[in-house]
């Protein structure tokens, strides 16, 4: 997989794919803006290198187009943080009038052009052929810098890279560096928390970690899941369940101390989802604990927008050595033993084109 040292990016039409899928509230406020701080590093590299940048991301899951999930709050929060002007354009206008209103626009130093929502157009999730070629107008290279998305076959992930020479951007590389690290050589013991619920569609994760965990702890919905829905495991005598609870809803006293004794005394900790019902006050003690306990291991890696979120409401971002972007693409990335259509697509990006060095 190539990187931004791969690519002669000066003064280039640069197309980068970003994950902007932040959380709003009902007025369309910006709820958590992690997402955007962590792309600031790419888009200060690709500036420095004189490259006219156009950022594509999607938010939320619109069926339609639907004015609640424009990028415009996400534009203006983009400018705020990193100081240029940031254009948002409307893909659904026409593309011959867009890009002559772009060519002029991007011509302007210190300028980002961010285009609408992907999924506004059905050609995204598709990865309609006719829409991937519609985007690579906007760029003569093309930079994944949206991990977290990389485990979907839409167009802006895989579809870019078999059109355009393609590298990582620089969170991109950091988080197939960091999670690439805990399947490959961990230091041990090796401490897995699984927690959420939904365990069909951790499944593979699970099983997939459990090859080379020492332990795995799972919470206290997804422990109650794997239990009632009778779930085989091929190492069972390496899950840690919960020995009490808070009303089915929380890990209890005894399981919150025997996981954190087992967390601290761990040599690399994975946590992907709260071990209880976090949102709810009366059953927010397990993850609360066990967030502290991430934070005092010797290694940490945390992933998952719900983890994030536990994580940064104790102040505890900065105590954990690598917090993911990633929830699906995580999970899959772990179970998949490193790959996803999205690194594959990187992989076997063209580079006969122009610009490799």
């Amino acid at each position: 997989m190539k990187t931004l040292e791969d690519l002669n990016l000066e003064r280039e039409k640069v197309l980068v794919r970003v994950d902007f899928n932040v959380s709003l509230n009902e007025k369309g406020e910006i709820l958590g803006d992690e997402r955007i701080r962590m792309v600031l590093p790419t888009i200060d590299h690709l500036m420095e290198k004189g490259a006219k940048i156009t950022l594509v991301s999607h938010l939320g899951r619109p069926k339609k187009r639907e004015g609640r999930l424009s990028l415009a709050p996400v534009a203006k929060r983009l400018a705020e943080m990193s100081g240029y002007e940031v254009a948002l354009f409307d893909i659904v206008s026409s593309t011959n009038v867009l890009l002559g209103r772009y060519n002029r626009r991007g011509r302007e130093r210190g300028t980002l052009i961010l285009l609408e929502n992907l999924r506004f157009s059905e050609g995204e999730e598709k990865n309609d052929s006719d829409f991937v070629q519609m985007l690579a107008k906007f760029g003569r290279m093309f930079v994944q810098d949206a991990f977290s998305s990389c485990h979907k076959k839409h167009a802006s992930i895989v579809g870019l890279p078999r059109i355009l020479p393609s590298c990582s951007g620089l969170l991109m590389e950091k988080e197939v560096e960091k999670l690439s690290g805990v399947i490959k050589d961990p230091k041990r013991p090796f401490v897995v928390i699984m927690g959420g619920k939904k365990v069909d569609t951790k499944a593979r994760a699970i099983e997939s970690l459990l090859e080379i965990a020492d332990e795995l702890l799972v919470g206290e919905l997804i422990g109650k899941e794997i239990k009632e829905n009778g779930i085989f495991l091929k190492h069972p005598e390496k899950l840690v369940a919960p020995v009490d609870s808070v009303n089915g809803r929380d890990l209890g006293p005894q399981t919150i101390e025997i996981f954190k004794k087992k967390i601290r005394s761990a040599g690399t900790v994975f946590w992907n989802g709260p071990v209880g019902e976090f949102e709810k006050d009366s059953y927010c003690l397990g993850t609360k604990e066990i967030a502290k306990a991430v934070a005092s291991s010797g290694y940490s890696v945390a992933g998952g927008g719900e983890t994030m979120e536990a994580i940064k409401s104790l102040g505890l971002l900065n105590e954990i050595d690598h917090v993911s972007t990633g929830g699906g693409a995580t999970l899959e990335f772990l179970g998949r033993n490193g790959d996803l259509p999205g690194i594959w697509a990187l992989r076997n990006s063209p580079s006969h084109n122009f610009g490799i060095e």
